[in-house]
């Protein structure tokens, strides 16, 4: 199954390039919902940057559900959602939460 991302090839701009792959659900390709959670786990593979993007929307239903989650490189994201581009660079173990006022905040100074 082919899915239609919000965004072609062609409109992307170099934004987060040569950052490898991320995992990602439709909500954010598909659906155009910017993103509200990222957070950088310990890359699976060379190709895996380890970041992974979730819109806060997204219910146990559907995080269950793998039709849902998309391998993409990080400049797609980035090209949906910009406000991810100054974090991509953070260690493995980074977790950031967008507050009401569209930040990113560090989800790690709470502990």
């Amino acid at each position: 199954m082919h899915k239609q991302y919000r965004l072609s090839a062609k409109e992307l701009k170099e934004l987060a390039s040569g950052m490898g792959l991320c995992m990602v659900t439709d909500k954010i390709v598909v659906d155009g919902e910017p993103v509200a959670y990222m957070i950088r786990e310990e890359p699976e593979d060379a190709e895996d940057s380890g970041w992974r993007f979730f819109s806060g929307t997204e219910d146990d239903r559907y995080i269950d559900n793998p039709k849902y989650f998309n391998l993409v490189d990080v400049n797609l994201v980035a090209n949906c959602d910009p406000s991810i581009v100054p974090h991509l660079k953070s260690p493995v173990g980074a977790e950031f939460d967008k507050g009401d006022d569209g930040v990113f905040y560090d989800a790690n100074e709470d502990e």
